[in-house]
């Protein structure tokens, strides 16, 4: 490790992770104050963070190419973590998703994504001088739907989706042939007609109450979304400042913590702070491409594109969900809402985009 590597790593990038990290923090706390469950789960939120900084530098400081000659071995117990939750599995909200391991409840589902891009990452480099046709595809999915069709029985739609989104997005990084897109697009009509019927019924309700909502309901996911839209505009311009939203301290909001934790924010801090917020977000994911486009090689850049994917699609996801523009989903907001797998996997991912940039093509491999 010399000079050149810390001129070429990307601080930027570090900083605005670790203040949204932080910001999360912040927020946990405010939407959790006087709830004796969830009491403490600001400072679990805080050894994840601690344990997740140590997690991205050390990954960070390692050669990207490392991880290369690992993809099929993370590939295998990604597999068998999955197939395990099905045995010792937690159950919540009707899905089986955790682990607990004794010392931590831990989410497969979680690390998945990010091992996922790297086995794509490792394929779509091993077979970029193959020609790219529809075996190519083939081969790209079915490693995909290995991993996503034990999530997607958990049940856990909303991850699956994601796992196909990050597919596609490295399948056309990596070349696909446009005449191969009027395809897809017939397939992506079809498949959520054909899907519908093999969801599990609160699935089913969740799709049915975002078309057809009731304006009567006084439970379930019809009232969280609205709630939400009372308390995203009970922010105003400045909002009511932290820890003094009445929809979040006096708990109208459900969730808070989690998967409305973008309309908490919005309460507190107003349209100005979620501004901000957003506005960090997309500087988080610019740099993930300029990553991308520095890489060393085909491998490096479909890493850091791959995690460009997950960051703007999973946050736009959570936004939408608080702003009643799509069905309610189980995605969290990336960095800001709680959950250890969930942040221990992105900063993960986030040295891994360090360590692409830190090894661009100005830097010497050998030293």
């Amino acid at each position: 490790m010399n000079r050149e590597y810390w001129r070429n790593f990307d601080f930027w990038l570090l900083g605005t992770v670790v203040f949204l990290s932080i910001f999360g923090i912040v927020m946990i706390r405010s939407a959790i104050a006087g709830n004796q469950e969830l009491a403490g789960y600001d400072t679990r939120q805080a050894t994840f963070v601690a344990i997740g900084f140590v997690i991205m530098m050390g990954t960070a400081l390692m050669d990207y190419h490392y991880w290369q000659s690992l993809t099929r071995l993370m590939y295998i117990f990604t597999v068998f973590f999955l197939l395990l939750v099905f045995v010792i599995g937690l159950a919540s909200f009707g899905a089986a998703r955790w682990l607990d391991t004794g010392l931590v409840v831990v989410q497969p589902a979680e690390l998945a994504k990010i091992v996922m891009i790297l086995v794509l990452a490792n394929y779509f480099d091993k077979t970029q001088k193959q020609p790219h046709d529809l075996r190519w595809i083939a081969n790209s999915f079915l490693l995909t739907a290995g991993v996503v069709v034990w999530i997607f029985l958990q049940p856990n739609l909303s991850t699956s989706i994601v796992l196909f989104v990050i597919w596609f997005a490295l399948l056309w990084m990596s070349g696909l042939p446009p005449k191969y897109l009027v395809l897809f697009g017939i397939l992506g009509a079809i498949l959520p007609l054909v899907a519908f019927p093999f969801l599990e019924e609160y699935q089913q309700m969740r799709v049915l109450n975002f078309l057809f909502p009731d304006p009567n309901a006084r439970h379930g996911n019809t009232f969280n979304v609205d709630q939400a839209l009372i308390t995203i505009g009970s922010g105003g311009f400045f909002g009511q400042g932290y820890g003094h939203s009445s929809q979040v301290q006096l708990r109208f909001l459900k969730v808070r913590h989690t998967d409305f934790i973008f309309s908490a924010m919005a309460a507190e801090f107003g349209f100005v702070g979620v501004l901000v917020i957003l506005a960090l977000l997309i500087f988080v994911i610019i740099r993930c491409l300029r990553a991308a486009r520095l890489a060393n090689d085909l491998f490096g850049a479909l890493i850091a594109y791959g995690f460009a994917t997950l960051i703007f699609f999973q946050a736009a996801v959570n936004i939408s969900v608080n702003l009643n523009i799509i069905p309610v989903t189980g995605l969290t907001l990336p960095f800001i809402s709680y959950g250890g797998s969930s942040l221990v996997s992105l900063v993960f991912g986030i040295g891994l985009v360090e360590s692409v940039v830190a090894r661009r093509k100005s830097f010497d491999l050998k030293t």
